[in-house]
């Protein structure tokens, strides 16, 4: 669906994406992770063939960046960091400019289903200028699928909206995730990332890495339990350290954090193994890292 090879981009001097190689399937939804700078936004409109590649190439709904653009922009969706629109006219009136411009067939039909379906309705007659910030970026999510299509590029989407406005937005990606679109999320919320990407991908002028969360989680930080004594667990910590499950064990208070591989399975007889021994046990857990502790490891070893 959206393919690169060493896919770059210089500004002059500037390295703004450095040999880019990506595979992402059809009705993926795909976090580009990265701070501010590192190329996402440039990575974003050279697939959507807005600016050439300096070297490389990329192709998108197999069709070839650089040789392809009108019938790549045709078929894709974009939603920039800044979308702009013409603040006097209405919603429904900007909507159509748009669908006129992407030569779609029921212009009116169009425009309606989605001012429907994004709650903008009730607002279709006002300026677009006198709406709030997270309803113009919800007409702008509109105005990029009003030609319904396949691809759908989405720049920092809920970057300056209230919670409010920012779960509104999610809540529609994921009923778009649903439809089986492919979305590209270029995004600094890692939650967002979480629970709305099948994987994601760490960029900083390069690509670092790229997995699901879940394995990346198990990746940078293996997988923890957490063991609450009813007492100080230190004693305890010769006892987990002799046992072949266990990977490193640590004491802190009255908890036991053992990295353990397979949980579901070791557990059972760690837990055994305590209460032979004396030990009170309160509960047992396993400590979630956050796709946030994740990325900013990653971010601080490549520093190094």
């Amino acid at each position: 669906m959206i393919k690169t090879e060493n896919l770059t981009r210089k500004f002059g001097d500037n390295l703004a994406v450095d040999r880019l190689t990506l595979q992402i399937d059809q009705g993926e939804v795909f976090g580009f992770l990265g701070p501010n700078g590192a190329g996402k936004t440039t990575t974003v409109r050279m697939l959507a063939s807005l600016i050439a590649p300096t070297a490389g190439q990329a192709s998108v709904l197999g069709y070839q960046v650089g040789r392809d653009d009108q019938q790549i922009r045709r078929n894709v969706g974009i939603l920039t960091e800044t979308p702009g629109m013409y603040d006097r006219l209405s919603a429904w009136r900007n909507l159509t400019i748009y669908a006129k411009l992407y030569e779609v067939a029921a212009v009116e039909r169009q425009v309606e289903k989605y001012l429907r379906m994004l709650g903008l309705w009730e607002r279709r007659n006002d300026p677009a200028g006198s709406l709030s910030k997270g309803m113009r970026q919800k007409l702008a999510i509109a105005r990029a699928l009003l030609h319904e299509p396949r691809v759908l590029f989405l720049d920092e989407p809920t970057a300056g909206l209230d919670p409010e406005a920012s779960r509104l937005v999610r809540d529609f990606i994921a009923e778009l995730k649903g439809e089986g679109r492919t979305i590209f999320i270029c995004t600094h919320n890692l939650d967002e990332a979480d629970r709305l990407c099948d994987r994601v991908a760490v960029f900083k002028t390069r690509l670092r890495v790229v997995d699901t969360p879940a394995r990346l989680r198990r990746q940078v930080y293996g997988r923890q339990v957490v063991i609450h004594l009813t007492e100080t667990a230190e004693s305890y910590l010769p006892v987990v350290k002799t046992l072949a499950q266990v990977q490193t064990a640590e004491a802190i208070d009255n908890k036991l954090l053992l990295a353990i591989e397979t949980p579901e399975v070791d557990n059972p007889d760690i837990i055994r193994r305590l209460v032979t021994a004396g030990a009170g046990i309160q509960f047992v857990g396993e400590l979630r890292h956050t796709l946030e502790d994740v990325y900013l490891q990653l971010i601080q070893e490549e520093a190094h």
